[in-house]
C-alpha cells in the first residue's frame, strides 16, 4: 500500500508522488510528499497467500494478497449510498495496487479496473519501481481521517490519511525486510478525484499526496 523502499524515494502520481520507501516508517510509501502513493510484494511473489478481499459485485476483480500484507481501514460508513460506494471502490483500488506489486506486474488488470488517466499512469510507474528493485511491501497499513464529497457532475472528492509506521519494504531475492524508524513522514495525506463510470464503478482519475502532513500526525 503502499510503502517504498528507500530506493524508490520519489515519484509522482499526478501532482503527487509515490515513494517506495520503507513504508514502515520513515518516508516510505499502498504507495508515498509528493513522494508517495500507495500500493505493494517477496519471494512469495509468485504465489501470494490469498486473502480475498471483496470482489465479484459489478464484475469487480478478486483481490488476493500475501498474508503478511494487511490493512486497517477506519473509514466509517456514512449511510449515504454513493459516498459509501466511493469509499469501497477507493479501498479496492489501494489493495489492487498492492496486489500488482505482489505479482510484480505493472500492467495488472485489477488496479486499472479502479483507476484511469493520470492516476492509472502514475500507479503503473509506482509499481514498476518495485519491480525494478525486486521488492514488495509487508506489514500493516492504516487508513483514517477520511472525507468524501459527491458532486452533481458525477465526480467525487476523497481525502484521507495513511499511516505507514507498521508497513515496510521487503526484498524478493533476499527476503529481507527494510525496517526503518517512524517519523512524521510515516504519515501521508491523499487527495483524489473519482468518477463513476458506465459500469457503476468509482474510478480514481487523479490522486495527489503529501508526506508529513499535520492533518495525519498521531
Amino acid at each position: 500500500m503502499n510503502r517504498r523502499p528507500t530506493l524508490l524515494a520519489a515519484l509522482t502520481l499526478t501532482a503527487a508522488a509515490l515513494t517506495l520507501s520503507a513504508c514502515g516508517s520513515d518516508d516510505s510509501s499502498k504507495g508515498k510528499d509528493s513522494d508517495k502513493i500507495a500500493g505493494a510484494e517477496t519471494e512469495d511473489k509468485a504465489s501470494p497467500s490469498p486473502s480475498p478481499s471483496e470482489a465479484d459485485a459489478g464484475g469487480r476483480p478478486k483481490i488476493e494478497l500475501p498474508s503478511d500484507v494487511t490493512y486497517k481501514f477506519e473509514w466509517k460508513k456514512t449511510g449515504d449510498t454513493e459516498k459509501d460506494a466511493v469509499l469501497s471502490d477507493a479501498e479496492q483500488r489501494i489493495k489492487a495496487v498492492d496486489m500488482a506489486i505482489a505479482r510484480q506486474d505493472p500492467l495488472d488488470k485489477a488496479y486499472r479496473f479502479y483507476s484511469e488517466g493520470t492516476a492509472a499512469a502514475e500507479s503503473q510507474k509506482y509499481i514498476q519501481e518495485f519491480v525494478d528493485h525486486k521488492a514488495r511491501t509487508t506489514g500493516l497499513t492504516r487508513y483514517y481521517n477520511e472525507s468524501v464529497t459527491v458532486k452533481d457532475d458525477g465526480t467525487a472528492a476523497l481525502v484521507y490519511c495513511e499511516d505507514q509506521s507498521k508497513a515496510f519494504n521487503k526484498f524478493l531475492e533476499t527476503g529481507k525486510t527494510d525496517v526503518t524508524p517512524v517519523t512524521k513522514d510515516s504519515y501521508v495525506v491523499y487527495a483524489g478525484t473519482l468518477r463513476k463510470n458506465d459500469n457503476g464503478v468509482w474510478v480514481t482519475e487523479r490522486l495527489i499526496s503529501q508526506r508529513g502532513s499535520a492533518k495525519c500526525q498521531p
